[in-house]
């Protein structure tokens, strides 16, 4: 951690990511007078100084210093070990990953309030490939210079030293950065920024977003302050890693550490039993892909519970076929052809049952049972083995089938069916979930809902049963273009896969787990005290509020376990009033493209719409960023059963356990700040709805942060950081 006195009044600590990153240094971050950007003094690393110019400590740019950090952080590592004459010194290695991050870093930041360009070597190093050894020797000229001159002395500037520099940063390039980049990758295309306002595809930001007020875990969020430091303190050993070249070991490590966090945390013997996955539909092509292996080697027909409330990729992946036109690990499939490997598919290889009506209220429990069967039995009659989905819960928070009619299924058709729960919302007790697989059900789960983990990070926990299937058959040999080995327990299955590390994931579950063991830490009593104090205040804020509707959801029925608070409804839905009408009228709802626009106007800064003396009382309504569920299409009457859009706010993990810098605040008076933020979303909802027209005109973006705040916005996608086209 930084060690200042003074440090706590440098502006720059105000940044939660900067923040981060500095508390995990150990050196002393102080003002001073110097030359260059950055020096470092000292011989041992509990006396190593950091100074910077103290203009750039309270106004930046904010790059300089990520590039001190970083450098900082990776010369603490090598002046604790004994050096070996490795063909391209240490410092060298160092001198420019730093630079790389620092150069990646700008980019994030570029476009706001910077007050000169940066230097030619911060392009050059921020490009998708290195620069050539000839170069990369002009750039050491510079580069030299922010170390102390004792230092430098080592690395005598010659073509054949940087020749080998090159081939090391070649092999290195995709794996070196900040957290921000390393994040965003192994996912697809949904994960990338927008250029436009640093958000990505779900309104989230891979840096932490204190400002917004967050209640999207039905859907995404972004990352939080603790997650974001967990995630770092990974990455710094990825960094120090590459710079001995055992970054793929120290990968494997990471990624068997994850497995076995997730394992014990729900109650299985070992990591061996979890397969990780960047999303909840790459978890569903895993269960096909083990269903297929039933031990008669049955081709499978899928039945899947209301997909239209789980994933638009689902039903593509259910079959076998590529779901989306990338992968996280290919730029290009093409997207719903059958994925090599796979069996064949026939008419009735996925089998929908609907939760809803036409007029959106919920099918009646036996038509849905008896539905259910029919699909099964005519499956198993054409000689076909089932994988049966168990639905816990929906986006609007509908569960099915019953526990009772799955246990009888089980019995019934036990040779025939496989059940696989999708609980990727993950809003249960972890011993209910241990309890599913213990009975032999595979269950998908996601560390990005509930616990509001970084966006893309899934998980397929497996019975013994699935587990030995493992053993014996390949995956299909098309899988390759989404997992690799160390996201798979060690079998025979996984030959075919590559042995690259999805890095990027692994440090979003790093992120996600922080958030998992927080809650742990927290009694289930208690757990449910809070969420309903939360819930019961939004609640009685909505009925006070004439512009919004909540859609009352059944309470969860579950078998009752000790202490649980899992039979509560954490999701709350509800439809926002169309424009034009009065409190008086009828409520007409917003349709669902227009809800969609609400979701993202709520996202944005609306002050600009307004002139300074518009809004008076409402500026700090206008101002707020709120990030809430995406809109859900639910059947409605008032539209003539069109689909109106269902937003949703939720209570998550973080809203339980609290962030650290909550640390000083009561339980009550914390949970009063988070239900005041909720009623003033719903303010701010009420605000565009009367003056829908006005806004609709301007058609604001959502942002990282607001405009007053003194954190730039990025302005280039993470795909145009690393060279992409």
């Amino acid at each position: 951690m930084a060690r200042s006195s003074a440090i706590a009044v440098f502006d720059f600590l105000k940044r939660p990511d900067l923040r981060c990153v500095a508390e995990e240094t150990c050196v002393e971050i102080v003002a001073g007078n110097c030359t260059s950007f950055f020096e470092i003094s000292g011989n041992t690393p509990d006396r190593m100084r950091l100074t910077f110019p103290d203009r750039t400590l309270r106004t930046g740019p904010a790059w300089i210093i990520r590039h001190g950090l970083e450098l900082a952080l990776l010369f603490e590592d090598i002046q604790c070990r004994e050096e070996t004459q490795p063909s391209v010194p240490l410092l060298l290695k160092a001198s420019f990953a730093a630079a790389r991050t620092a150069a990646l870093f700008e980019a994030l930041d570029e476009g706001a309030g910077k007050s000169a360009s940066p230097p030619t070597w911060v392009s050059l190093m921020g490009g998708g490939q290195p620069p050539s050894p000839a170069t990369l020797m002009e750039i050491w000229e510079t580069l030299k210079t922010y170390l102390p001159s004792e230092k430098t002395r080592s690395a005598t500037p010659s073509l054949p030293l940087f020749e080998s520099l090159y081939s090391w940063l070649t092999k290195t390039w995709p794996l070196i950065g900040p957290l921000e980049v390393l994040m965003a990758a192994g996912g697809d295309a949904r994960l990338q920024l927008d250029p436009r306002n640093g958000l990505n595809h779900y309104g989230c930001s891979h840096r932490p977003r204190p400002w917004a007020a967050t209640f999207a875990s039905s859907t995404a969020s972004s990352v939080s302050e603790r997650g974001f430091a967990a995630a770092e303190q990974v990455r710094i050993r990825l960094q120090r890693a590459l710079l001995y070249d055992c970054s793929h070991s120290m990968l494997l490590e990471a990624a068997g550490n994850v497995r076995h966090r997730l394992a014990q945390y729900y109650g299985l013997p070992d990591g061996q039993r979890v397969i990780l996955a960047p999303s909840g539909t790459d978890c569903e092509l895993a269960a096909l892909a083990i269903a297929e292996m039933n031990p008669a080697r049955k081709p499978v027909t899928n039945i899947l519970i209301a997909p239209e409330e789980t994933g638009r990729g689902v039903p593509l992946a259910a079959a076998g076929r590529h779901f989306a036109a990338d992968t996280a690990r290919s730029p290009h499939v093409p997207r719903g052809q059958s994925i090599e490997g796979f069996g064949p598919i026939a008419e009735d290889a996925v089998e929908d049952v609907r939760l809803r009506t036409p007029d959106g209220s919920e099918v009646d429990e036996a038509i849905l049972t008896q539905e259910c069967r029919a699909h099964m039995e005519r499956a198993i009659r054409a000689g076909r083995h089932v994988l049966l989905h168990q639905l816990d819960l929906s986006k609007t928070g509908l569960l099915a089938p019953n526990e009772t009619v799955l246990e009888t299924f089980s019995r019934e058709f036990r040779q025939d069916c496989d059940i696989v729960v999708d609980a990727c919302q993950a809003r249960l007790m972890p011993s209910r979930i241990g309890g599913w697989i213990q009975a032999g059900r595979a269950v998908m789960i996601t560390g990005s809902k509930f616990f509001t983990g970084p966006p893309f990070c899934g998980a397929l926990l497996l019975p013994e049963e699935w587990r030995t299937r493992l053993d014996h058959d390949p995956l299909p040999i098309g899988l390759k273009a989404y997992a690799g080995c160390g996201e798979w327990p060690e079998c025979k299955a996984t030959r075919g896969l590559s042995d690259v590390v999805n890095h990027g994931l692994i440090l979003r579950w790093a992120a996600a787990l922080a958030e998992m063991e927080a809650l742990t830490s927290i009694p289930s009593l208690e757990v449910r005290w809070r969420l309903e104090r939360f819930l019961s205040g939004v609640r009685e804020a909505m009925a006070q509020c004439p512009d919004v509707l909540l859609l009352e959801a059944p309470i969860p029925v579950r078998a009752s376990l000790p202490d649980s608070w899992d039979d509560m409804t954490t999701i709350l839905s509800f439809l926002a009033r169309a424009p034009g009408q009065g409190a008086a009228d009828e409520f007409i709802p917003l349709e669902l493209e227009k809800a969609r626009q609400l979701y993202h106007w709520l996202n944005a800064d609306l002050r600009p719409v307004f002139g300074p003396d518009e809004l008076e009382r409402e500026s700090e309504v206008a101002g707020l960023l709120c990030h809430i569920g995406q809109p859900v299409g639910v059947p409605s009457t008032a539209l003539g059963g069109e689909k109106a859009g269902a937003l949703r706010i939720s209570a998550g993990a973080r809203l339980v356990s609290g962030e650290p810098i909550h640390a000083n605040l009561s339980t009550e008076v914390r949970l009063a700040r988070e239900i005041a933020d909720a009623r003033m979303i719903l303010a701010k909802i009420s605000l565009i709805c009367h003056h829908w027209e006005r806004i609709a005109r301007y058609d604001p973006l959502p942002t990282y942060a607001p405009a007053t705040l003194s954190v730039p916005a990025p302005a280039r996608s993470l795909s145009q950081q690393n060279g992409e086209k």
